[in-house]
């Protein structure tokens, strides 16, 4: 790992919307990376006992900040919370289940660090190992992914991914408005809008399935073609492009 990573801090925010049983091992497999980090938990109003466990973990000094919604908002809701809160020089989010390896982070953060990247995506489906599931998801990703590029002009092969690494003073001033799983689309088109130099790395995947606890399903996959059309045909007025 380069020295220019280690001298960074790294925000790492998880929204958390019941996921009191994976969720404490999340956050130690992030302590174990070997860089400077921040840990910001979003509860977006979890009924599961959550909210304990975080607390249970900030008052251990595991977590840095613990910030929570009375009321359920959404993915997109609590991601700009913990933006607010950060005060690293890159951010990015980390899911609270166990889906994506925190260990590849250092990684991805290595373009930012070296000056060559403002924003990094970790690509499912750039050849790394993953685990074998829903045949029918890797088309829908692969097809949004498809669409937003027509609409950006960018070469992703995975706009949908979690891993994003964005730098903080970056992230701080685009103009984001989207609740729930509209984040990914929306984040990827102010990204591409705003003239952001973005690298794309491979990174690991172990998907869950429905049983084990995932929650986007067929109808947010909908509601991503109405969001690639809206957030890259309407994007905000004013300076937040300017470099």
């Amino acid at each position: 790992m380069s020295s220019n990573a280690q001298s960074l801090r790294l925000s790492v925010l998880i929204p958390v919307y019941n996921e009191a049983g994976t969720v404490a091992h999340v956050v130690e497999r992030v302590r174990a990376v070997p860089l400077q980090v921040e840990l910001i938990a979003i509860d977006d109003a979890s009924t599961d006992g959550s909210g304990e466990v975080l607390e249970d973990l900030r008052r251990r000094g595991r977590l840095d900040h613990v910030v929570r919604h009375s009321a359920n908002r959404g993915k997109g809701a609590a991601v700009r919370s913990g933006i607010a809160a950060a005060t690293g020089d890159v951010v990015v989010i980390q899911d609270a289940d166990l889906e994506y390896d925190p260990a590849e982070l250092p990684a991805l953060l290595r373009p930012i660090a070296d000056g060559r990247a403002d924003a990094v995506f970790g690509s499912r489906f750039q050849g790394g190992p993953h685990r074998v599931l829903y045949f029918w998801h890797s088309v829908g990703n692969r097809v949004l992914t498809l669409l937003s590029n027509m609409f950006t002009d960018l070469n992703l092969t995975d706009m949908e991914t979690c891993y994003k690494l964005v730098r903080a003073d970056l992230m701080k001033r685009l103009p984001l408005r989207s609740n729930r799983f509209g984040f990914e689309v929306e984040i990827t088109a102010r990204l591409a809008q705003a003239g952001a130099r973005i690298w794309e790395l491979p990174i690991s995947y172990s998907g869950r399935t429905y049983a084990e606890g995932k929650k986007i399903t067929w109808r947010d996959g909908v509601a991503a073609l109405l969001h690639i059309a809206r957030y890259n045909l309407f994007p905000p007025r004013g300076e937040w492009r300017r470099r």
